[in-house]
């Protein structure tokens, strides 16, 4: 009987590629323990509500289709932000909320000057006291700094930071509110910024 006949290499082969195919497919360890797979969001949802006038604009970004809605802000104004994220026609924020200590939203801003503060409620604060950032509040000195330049929201979820911190930064001409090391991405979303 031959050891390595055509039989034993297929089986062996096949084996081997079944085990790969497992250990490439999970993410930074086991799939099952990460309670919101980034493969799972489709949809991220902005719900921006003007504070003055009481109406509220909503801006859906459809994970992988490109391109970037535009959030038209008044200069001057005030705004009341709360974030939503799916999974097709589910709402996967409770499961953030279920998991707050595990995940964090950084706002970056570049070439605009807002102003935000975080609002969350208990149910999205974290055990070390950070607010993960589904409600915000937004007052913008000017939402396009410069004309010739982009303005935009990079708006990123962040599971399992190994820190973080509620502080602004400037960045170039514009600035990121929050901060993270560690983690992975969960989902990011660019929006762009007019007026």
């Amino acid at each position: 009987m031959k050891l390595f006949n055509t039989k034993n290499i297929i089986k062996l082969l096949a084996v081997l590629f079944i085990a790969i195919t497992v250990i490439s497919c999970q993410r930074d360890g086991s799939a099952a323990e990460d309670d919101l797979p980034q493969e799972d969001l489709t949809n991220i949802i902005l719900n921006v509500k003007d504070v003055a006038a009481g109406t509220t604009q909503t801006y859906n970004y459809s994970m992988g289709a490109g391109g970037a809605q535009a959030i038209q802000l008044t200069d001057g104004k005030t705004y009341e932000v709360s974030a939503e994220f799916k999974n097709g026609n589910e709402d996967a924020t409770q499961e953030i909320k279920d998991a707050k200590d595990e995940h964090f939203l950084i706002f970056n801003f570049p070439n605009s000057d807002i102003t935000l503060t975080r609002t969350d409620d208990a149910s999205s604060t974290r055990a070390d006291g950070k607010r993960v950032g589904l409600k915000t509040q937004w007052v913008v000195t000017k939402a396009v700094k410069n004309p010739s330049v982009t303005s935009q929201l990079i708006f990123t979820l962040y599971h399992e930071p190994a820190s973080v911190t509620e502080d602004a930064q400037a960045n170039g001409n514009g600035v990121v509110y929050g901060t993270q090391t560690g983690g992975e991405t969960d989902a990011q979303a660019n929006y762009t910024i007019t007026n």
